[in-house]
């Protein structure tokens, strides 16, 4: 599987410069970091959540875990994390726990760990379980600029 077609169209129609750095067959975010040798906490992991009034995609570094409880006290809502289920449904064209971080492309509000915006180089899935794309730490926070962002994930 390559690069989702709709994460390919984000970047190129917003003129983003990346690479597409290819790894051995993983199946987390964390076990992709380590098949292509980059520190677990300049990939950003996306994690799906939900409540009653809908999802909400919280990015943390893949060598951490997403504190739900201080996500809850930063959007004053009360989230859970969605069903698998519910997950290949809405990222349609990316293998699952290969979802990339933008929840824009999907209506979904995004919330950005702090951590992610101080690293000088930031990985994520490209949809698949074989790439990740790389992008320079400063397109990352021009791209995420208007999402939320605070600190609520924790090492594993």
């Amino acid at each position: 599987m390559a690069m989702a077609k709709r994460l390919k169209w984000y970047l190129d129609s917003h003129h983003v410069e990346y690479e597409l750095i290819s790894h051995a067959h993983s199946t987390t975010s964390l076990e992709s970091a380590h098949a292509a040798h980059i520190p677990g906490g300049r990939v950003a992991k996306s994690v799906l959540l939900e409540d009653e009034r809908g999802y909400v995609m919280a990015i943390v570094p893949a060598s951490c875990r997403v504190q739900i409880e201080e996500i809850d006290l930063q959007t004053g809502r009360h989230l859970e994390l969605a069903t698998e289920e519910e997950i290949g449904q809405i990222f349609e064209g990316c293998e699952k726990g290969a979802i990339p971080p933008f929840g824009a492309l999907y209506n979904i509000p995004t919330a950005i760990d702090d951590s992610l915006l101080r690293q000088p180089d930031i990985y994520f899935e490209a949809g698949d379980h074989n790439e990740l794309v790389h992008v320079s730490g400063k397109v990352f926070r021009e791209l995420f600029g208007a999402s939320r962002h605070g600190r609520f994930s924790q090492p594993n």
